[in-house]
């Protein structure tokens, strides 16, 4: 199978990471009850965790790792894609190195936290780019918003570029888009 490389803001792996563990967590309150017994409570999801290992290998990719370094140090959260994970807003919480690395391999791990405080904006108008198309014209929303309607052949990267925006501020405007390869004719892509 051939996966799309993994992204975070605007580094993109030169390869994939070889391991992969999602963690779910829940809030459980738990409320004990006469006779030894406990009512639990779920209090609703959690962050999830993204956390995985891969290497750097050939020349320059000790030079690679300090790329990946110079990222992790922004002190903001940004877009993660992930091949088979859903797209999140994320922050880049750990790097380590997993041996002493060298100037032709290095193996190193790393851990993203989902959030969803980053996910609010100002809103304003824009205006449609001249088409001819009008069932994929922007449309207005409300407060200022502006929608495009996705039709076939359509890509989230294609979109982006018709209004000017990066793909990670596309897919900021747009949490309800959980995997950035799958839209559909119909969909209402929010482009302001």
């Amino acid at each position: 199978m051939n996966l799309s490389p993994m992204r975070f803001k605007n580094y993109v792996w030169p390869h994939n990471p070889r391991v992969y563990e999602i963690a779910f967590h829940r809030n459980v309150a738990v409320h004990h009850v006469p006779f030894g017994r406990s009512v639990l409570e779920g209090m609703g999801m959690d962050y999830r965790i993204l956390r995985g290992e891969g290497e750097f290998v050939g020349p320059g990719a000790y030079r690679e790792f300090q790329k990946l370094a110079t990222v992790f140090y922004e002190e903001t959260p940004g877009i993660l894609v992930h091949p088979v994970w859903q797209t999140a807003n994320a922050w880049f919480v750990e790097l380590s190195v997993k041996q002493e690395p060298l100037e032709d391999y290095v193996a190193y791990a790393f851990e993203f936290w989902e959030c969803y405080d980053h996910y609010q904006r100002t809103l304003t108008t824009v205006s449609a780019p001249s088409s001819g198309n009008t069932e994929a014209a922007a449309t207005a929303g409300s407060a200022g918003q502006a929608y495009y309607t996705v039709v076939s052949g359509d890509t989230l990267y294609a979109i982006a570029r018709k209004y000017a925006l990066s793909l990670t501020e596309l897919v900021a405007l747009n949490p309800q888009i959980r995997n950035i390869n799958l839209i559909y004719p119909g969909d209402r892509i929010r482009v302001q």
